[in-house]
């Protein structure tokens, strides 16, 4: 049989056809009259997809190796996006949210209430956010929940190293071998759209796509439809014996054991937040968020530390 022959195609027809020049914008094509003649630029629906597409899928391309990837945009991951991404704007930092709407739990109180209480010394990343709240002595209110979240989240997405890639899933971690340890590593995250992560049982294979990220901070949160993630999947890949399991309510127990508990968990993942409690046992908190921000405070220290000590080569820590 003849062998099946190549067709070389010239590599100009390979390149991406040129788009043709934007018309100037005139200025008779624009009104901004709210008395009936408010007109708005033209535009066609083919140049929404395009900007788009083009904007997404780009931002897909360069962030398939982040230098940090932190699953989770509630207080805690937001707070360690914030600090960790305004402190080294040389690191390529990734959010994942598997919801529509980042922020967690953090867009109310307790019990669908507003005001949100923090507890001091955590009152301190309000004054660098630019939050106001009323000092009650040992703890701050501030008068809506939403007033922080929004806030924190506006400063966040604002720095030029922070992307936020929301309805998105993570479907598992990527573990390798280590070699520091000669045992595992986690060294990247496995995502979908969060639509086809819950339709699994529903059609066929859909299968996932990577991000490689020599650090990945976990922050999803208490047990919950997709909360304390990679807690249980360390279990299930025997990275971790068994689940601590969260304990009942307290306060003045609670706060302080997220924060100091907030660690390298494994080699490659830090944990933060409330996942914490899942992870080591340790009590429940309530709707106070002192926590939430200083653990994320300290994620981000810990990225900064491993980062630092570490031989990274290709989103990997290869010394």
């Amino acid at each position: 049989m003849s062998p099946v022959p190549v067709v070389e195609r010239p590599i100009s027809t390979l390149q991406p056809k040129v788009q043709p020049a934007a018309t100037p914008l005139q200025k008779s094509d624009t009104a901004e009259d709210y008395e009936g003649s408010y007109r708005f630029a033209p535009i066609t629906e083919a140049e929404v997809s395009r900007a788009m597409i083009k904007r997404y899928f780009n931002t897909m391309y360069d962030r398939a190796i982040s230098d940090v990837v932190i699953i989770g945009a509630g207080s805690a991951g937001l707070s360690c996006a914030y600090k960790l991404g305004s402190t080294r704007p040389d690191l390529k930092i990734t959010i994942i949210e598997a919801n529509v709407a980042p922020g967690g739990g953090a867009w109310l109180g307790g019990q669908l209430m507003t005001p949100m209480i923090i507890r001091k010394p955590a009152d301190r990343f309000l004054r660098e956010l630019g939050v106001e709240y009323e000092d009650e002595g040992h703890f701050v209110v501030v008068k809506h929940a939403a007033l922080f979240t929004s806030t924190l989240l506006s400063k966040t997405l604002a720095l030029p190293n922070v992307v936020l890639m929301n309805a998105t899933a993570v479907e598992d971690l990527i573990i390798h071998a280590d070699p520091k340890t000669q045992g595992q590593r986690v060294g990247g995250v496995v995502t979908n759209w969060t639509l086809v992560a819950l339709n699994h049982d529903t059609q066929s294979c859909m299968d996932p796509n990577t991000i490689t990220a020599p650090i990945i901070i976990s922050a999803t949160g208490h047990d919950g439809p997709m909360g304390a993630f990679s807690a249980k999947r360390l279990v299930s890949t025997g990275l971790l014996k068994e689940l601590g399991n969260m304990r009942g309510l307290d306060m003045n127990r609670a706060e302080p054991a997220i924060v100091n508990g907030t660690r390298e968990v494994v080699p490659g993942l830090i944990m933060t937040g409330m996942e914490l409690s899942e992870h080591d046992g340790s009590n429940r908190m309530g709707p106070t968020f002192g926590a939430m921000i200083a653990s994320g405070i300290k994620a981000a220290h810990e990225a900064i530390r491993i980062w630092d000590s570490a031989e990274i080569e290709a989103g990997r820590i290869v010394a």
